[in-house]
């Protein structure tokens, strides 16, 4: 079921900005903030992804110090 969200104190400069990319897709406004709003709902957040890496890490049960990170950085450069 589709909702109304109602976004408020938005300056003009914003607006136009957001209706000059609307346009440049030749989208509607709406069409396009719906486009964005759905874009950004599926990005996970930073909180997530570091979640996952630690999860990933913790299954996996890989260890590196940070001598060998170092080591493997340092042998890249040369």
């Amino acid at each position: 079921m589709a909702v109304e969200i109602t976004v408020y104190d938005v300056s003009e400069n914003v607006r136009d900005r957001l209706a000059e990319n609307a346009a440049d897709r030749s989208q509607s406004l709406d069409d396009y903030l719906r486009q964005e709003l759905e874009r950004l709902a599926m990005t996970p957040s930073v909180k997530s992804l570091v979640e996952e890496v630690r999860r990933r890490k913790e299954a996996s049960g890989a260890s590196v110090s940070t001598s060998e990170i170092l080591a493997a950085r340092d042998a890249d450069r040369a």
